[in-house]
């Protein structure tokens, strides 16, 4: 455990630094993560579930900014859940009934339950029962020995499988979204984008790799000024590119057929934490009907809304990245004793964009509007791990 530990301090501790650069990466150093833990664990009951919950919360509370730590969070305990829950239907014992209320002959009894089976497998259950259902992982591991039964044996393996998946997901999920741009590129199309995103990087790749023409804008994406890092990058794959300020987003959109931009996050209403300036170029899309496209993972997909106290909308970034602390120094009050400035900086990262102005998300497992993602979410999450913050007891 110590050694668990350990790995856990380690990819705190790189979290905390910001060490770990995007939520693609951050999505896949926890999935590895938490594959790491589940297989040094002792299967014996529940206290798995809890163990997810204990390392979750502290890579969360190392950078609470990063919202895809705690997607992968509740991805596994989903894993962890639907595991248990194909084992318990994997295990019934039923004792089927004919028509007239007979007892079914003992040779009839294996194709029942495997009927039983496939109709729980196959018809995918309602959203209400979803979200009421609450799995029991006690009563299955409870006074067995730890990993020493071809169940705890059975239940780690398909655990650690499913995260292996989640993990495969994660590193593929470029080329999967890229494998859909010429169904939204089409030729001679004008495409605007804000920053450097390597989603949208590979999105419009895959189009001109497959012979299609079109122009494309950058906003610089002040004040780091990633545009000019992804003109560049477009530039040397021979795609006609143009870098614009920020500020002329409203100048140019009337000349632009969509808006491909990648975010931070997707929340539960379909509204997404992007980059600072998205908002204003969203909001010029609407004014102009030009369609605001938003290419990401669904490891991006997190299950709160905006308002949730866990959320953390933005963070405030260096002032220096604005101006230079010589320029800044000059503008302080000296006259008085705390040296108080006369000049305050303030640079948010985020911007967030409400869903009605988002036209659709391409996802790597398909495009869909706004309005589906709470599907989705019950889909990848289990409500009872929405909230991962236990409130102490009074």
């Amino acid at each position: 455990m110590a050694e668990v530990q350990g790995i856990v301090n380690e990819l705190a501790t790189k979290l905390r630094k910001r060490k770990v650069e995007g939520s693609r990466e951050t999505a896949r150093l926890t999935a590895e993560l938490f594959r790491t833990v589940i297989s040094q664990q002792r299967v014996t009951s529940a206290a798995l579930v809890e163990v997810v919950r204990d390392v979750g919360q502290q890579l969360i509370a190392a950078n609470p900014v990063e919202l895809a730590v705690g997607n992968i969070v509740r991805r596994v305990l989903r894993i962890i859940r639907d595991s248990d829950l194909s084992l318990e239907v994997g295990g019934l014992t039923l004792v089927p009934q004919g028509d007239d209320g007979d007892i079914v002959e003992e040779d009839d009894k294996p194709f029942m339950l495997s009927d039983a089976i496939s109709q729980t497998i196959l018809h995918q259950p309602s959203l209400v029962a979803q979200l009421e259902s609450k799995p029991n992982l006690v009563r299955h591991f409870e006074g067995k020995a730890a990993d020493k039964t071809p169940r705890s044996w059975q239940f780690k393996h398909q655990i650690i499988e499913g995260v292996n998946d989640l993990i495969e997901d994660i590193n593929t999920c470029h080329e999967q979204i890229a494998d859909q741009a010429l169904e939204l590129i089409h030729q001679n199309e004008v495409i605007l984008t804000l920053g450097h995103s390597r989603t949208v990087k590979k999105f419009l790749y895959a189009a001109k790799e497959k012979k299609r023409s079109f122009q494309v804008y950058v906003a610089e994406g002040a004040p780091k000024h990633l545009g000019h890092v992804l003109a560049k990058e477009l530039a040397e794959k021979h795609l006609q590119t143009t870098v614009i300020s920020d500020s002329s987003v409203f100048a140019i959109i009337s000349r632009v057929n969509m808006v491909i931009v990648g975010v931070h996050a997707v929340m539960a209403n379909g509204g997404v934490i992007a980059p600072v300036g998205m908002n204003m170029v969203a909001l010029a899309a609407k004014k102009y009907a030009v369609p605001f496209v938003v290419v990401a993972g669904t490891h991006k997909l997190c299950p709160l809304f905006p308002n949730n106290p866990e959320v953390l909308l933005n963070d405030m970034r260096c002032p220096s990245e604005l101006l230079s602390f010589g320029e800044f120094s000059d503008c302080m009050d000296y006259s008085i004793g705390s040296g108080a400035p006369l000049l305050n900086v303030v640079n948010p990262a985020f911007d967030y964009v409400p869903p009605e102005l988002v036209s659709l998300f391409v996802t790597e497992i398909g495009g869909y509007h706004p309005s589906y993602i709470y599907r989705l979410i019950s889909d990848y999450y289990s409500s009872e791990d929405l909230v991962l913050q236990q409130k102490p007891a009074s």
